[in-house]
């Protein structure tokens, strides 16, 4: 893409970088800056960069925080006896959008996966472990991608703790086996969690 400004060029390149985002829609949205004012250009810059740089990582359930905790481990409305456990940032806020969930969760930030050099130790379960033996828990639900490296990942959790500890339960397979549930519809997402099954009726 031949730009008449090496400025221009180095916008777009920086947009494309992002996903999903081609040289075309990264030039669209570069012109597109280029028409607004320079003050909400400015804002717009500012807190992009403030976001990166002052945002944080919940200590009880590593979900996004502008705390040490964030609004869902602090909100006294909350079930503190329940975790669900999601691979991802991105499946807190599909399950959140569903308000079929009024519990705690905690993010893994991925799941095992050999083939990916992805391994236990890379993972937040050590942490997860340790809320088992420190918090009342009684139940946990896990909402992993329906995997075979998600069900590895519920498999090796589960040996983790010790039997008769906590309940496990799974969402309910209406998301298809080998889907994302960041791309579920969220009916189908709001009756597999509702609708939940015990981690032994499919996994062994």
């Amino acid at each position: 893409m031949n730009l008449s400004s090496h400025l221009l060029e180095a916008a777009v390149r920086e947009f494309s970088k992002l996903p999903g985002i081609g040289k075309k829609t990264a030039l669209r949205l570069v012109l597109h800056l280029l028409k607004q004012d320079a003050n909400d250009v400015k804002y717009f810059s500012e807190t992009i960069s403030q976001m990166r740089s002052e945002i944080k990582f919940c200590s009880r359930c590593f979900n996004i925080s502008d705390q040490m905790l964030c609004t869902i481990c602090t909100n006294p409305s909350r079930k503190k006896d329940i975790i669900c456990v999601v691979e991802n940032i991105r499946d807190v806020i599909a399950i959140e959008t569903t308000e079929q969930f009024n519990g705690l969760y905690h993010v893994l930030g991925g799941i095992i996966s050999p083939l990916d050099a992805v391994g236990p130790d890379q993972l937040t379960i050590e942490p997860l472990i340790k809320r088992v033996e420190t918090e009342e828990i009684k139940e946990i639900v896990f909402a992993l991608n329906p995997t075979i490296q998600g069900d590895t990942t519920i498999y090796y959790i589960r040996k983790k703790i010790p039997e008769n500890t906590v309940k496990f339960t799974t969402i309910a397979r209406g998301i298809s086996f080998g889907g994302e549930l960041e791309y579920a519809d969220e009916m189908t997402l709001a009756k597999s969690i509702r609708n939940r099954l015990p981690v032994d009726s499919y996994i062994q």
